[in-house]
């Protein structure tokens, strides 16, 4: 039993790995099951057994690039330490906003919008409001804690994630080809969250 578990997860693993490739290569449209099954190396049947519709692996795609950044690691973190706690989490956010993939899947979602609408709606919920949602049980852990005094976590966490995107989401936006190096990032990360946590601080 354990066996089969363990090659159907595999098979999993294989369809959106090829997915995520797929999807982010050549769009939504063109990125069709049964190039996703090819790629994969599995049958189509064996696809729709895993994903019932394209949409669903989609979204499934989607949060397997979230996990795979491990942007939502936190829970083992110690929270008496924010500066730390939230400097990984604002590394960790850029480094999946620059991946290629999320790139990739903003222009599909702006390009593809009016023929497929689902799809801005799918990456959303999938991507940023997951991320959203999970940053915002982090904020309401450091107010619990009296850590932080964060009495709105849920526009704590937009803060957080809006000011740390800075000029380089800008640049990554208008594919402007000279980009503020990575130095540059790293200082504006490490003086956004030093900035956050001094507005939230406990008075």
């Amino acid at each position: 039993m354990g066996n089969k578990r363990s090659k159907n997860e595999v098979k999993r693993q294989q369809i959106l790995a090829a997915a995520v490739s797929l999807f982010t290569e050549q769009g939504y449209a063109a990125a069709s099951m049964d190039l996703i099954a090819k790629n994969a190396d599995v049958s189509k049947q064996t696809v729709y057994s895993h994903f019932g519709s394209k949409d669903e692996l989609f979204s499934a795609s989607i949060e397997y690039k979230c996990e795979s950044l491990q942007i939502l690691e936190l829970s083992l973190h110690d929270f008496s330490d924010p500066q730390t706690v939230l400097l990984k989490l604002a590394q960790s956010f850029i480094e999946f906003i620059m991946s290629k993939e999320a790139c990739a899947v903003h222009k599909i979602c702006v390009f593809e919008s009016t023929t497929y609408p689902q799809v801005s709606e799918i990456f959303y919920k999938a991507g940023p409001l997951r991320i959203i949602n999970e940053v915002t049980l982090l904020m309401a852990k450091l107010h619990q804690q009296k850590i932080l005094a964060i009495e709105n976590p849920r526009y704590a966490a937009s803060q957080f994630l809006n000011m740390m995107k800075g000029e380089l989401w800008m640049q990554i936006e208008f594919n402007i080809k000279e980009r503020i190096s990575a130095e540059e990032v790293d200082e504006y990360l490490r003086n956004s969250v030093a900035f956050f946590i001094r507005g939230y601080a406990i008075k």
